[in-house]
């Protein structure tokens, strides 16, 4: 399960830069991600001067800067970003401009470590108690076809006391061991 909370920041000439890091604070292991879905500038902001939000992460192997949003009043007061960030720390520094721009967003909370194990440990055992089911499943059908092996000897032996190999006779129901009706006997 995971908890979902929402997450704004605002950058402005102040306060120009702002880290993201809940792994700095938690006192228990969880998996965090934030989704940032926009940018705004806000009113305050001065005409004809552009805002840029530049954002440092980590990468594959290294870390990253690049700029996310350019905001300029008259022309863009808003952008949107739909940009996740599956790893901490991430910071947003305002480079350009004295805001003020707002970051909306989400903060995903994922289970508690302790919990994937608890969830692991489950898992396996329902595995073993399938492979478990599995295997007296095929000691049963073992049973079975042992029997049915033993009848086909049987039916060889009978073949050998008067019958020819080449022709074996076929077995109806009657033949098993029912008696026929005497309703059908009377008729013929």
């Amino acid at each position: 399960m995971s908890d979902e909370y929402f997450y704004g920041v605002t950058l402005s000439s102040s306060h120009q830069s702002e880290t993201w890091d809940p792994e700095a604070k938690a006192e228990y292991p969880r998996s965090n991600k934030l989704l940032i879905r926009q940018a705004l500038l806000g009113p305050d902001a001065k005409p004809d001067e552009l805002n840029v939000v530049q954002v440092e992460t980590m990468c594959l192997q290294d870390s990253i800067k690049i700029p996310v949003a350019i905001l300029k009043v008259g022309e863009t007061r808003q952008a949107r970003l739909d940009i996740e960030f599956p790893d901490a720390p991430v910071t947003f520094t305002l480079i350009q401009g004295s805001g003020p721009v707002h970051l909306i967003g989400q903060h995903l909370l994922g289970a508690l470590v302790e919990e994937f194990e608890d969830m692991e440990e489950m898992e396996e055992e329902m595995l073993d108690e399938e492979e478990g089911d599995d295997s007296q499943f095929k000691e049963d059908e073992n049973k079975r076809k042992g029997a049915g092996k033993r009848k086909t000897n049987e039916d060889e032996d009978d073949d050998e006391g008067g019958e020819p190999k080449g022709k074996k006779s076929k077995m109806s129901n009657n033949a098993k061991g029912k008696a026929t009706s005497p309703k059908k006997n009377a008729k013929k």
